[in-house]
């Protein structure tokens, strides 16, 4: 059975994305929401700014490390 075309449009927007966003490390995706939402949970709910802006880096950094010893063990 044939899908429809908007059905099928549907469907490779969603593939693009999925692969544009998570594409072989589904690990960084993870981590980058996570990190985002860390940061607004100290921004919005301890109102610490500068917390925030000196914990993104440092939390990205941090999962960039994690996902390069992750890759060499493999």
């Amino acid at each position: 059975m044939k899908s429809s075309w908007p059905l099928r449009m549907v469907v490779g927007f969603a593939r693009f994305w999925w692969d544009f966003l998570v594409g072989d490390t589904p690990e960084l995706f993870v981590a980058a929401v996570v990190i985002l939402g860390v940061v607004a949970v100290i921004r919005l709910g301890a109102h610490e700014n500068a917390l925030a802006v000196a914990a993104l880096p440092l939390l990205a950094v941090a999962a960039l490390g994690v996902s390069l010893s992750r890759a060499r063990r493999r």
